[in-house]
């Protein structure tokens, strides 16, 4: 499938709902969280994740009432 790697702001999240949405199965757009990296002084917030598509992804991040800065597809090494 796919990656993704986009940004957004990370808001209001904690630390403890970060770690529980990494370990959320596929939802019902198919996309699986595969990292997360975040500041939270400069409220950044990058997203690796497994998607059909890039609209998958928007979705999403709409559901979970993000607005993603950009999104590209990516290739990894791991």
């Amino acid at each position: 499938m796919p990656r993704f790697l986009d940004t957004h702001k990370i808001g209001t999240a904690t630390e403890e709902q970060l770690m529980e949405l990494q370990k959320s199965p596929p939802d019902e757009y198919g996309v699986v969280q595969i990292n997360m990296l975040y500041n939270y002084e400069s409220d950044t917030m990058y997203c690796i994740l497994e998607a059909p598509n890039e609209n998958a992804v928007q979705m999403h991040h709409a559901k979970l009432v993000y607005k993603c800065d950009w999104i590209t597809e990516i290739k990894t090494t791991a």
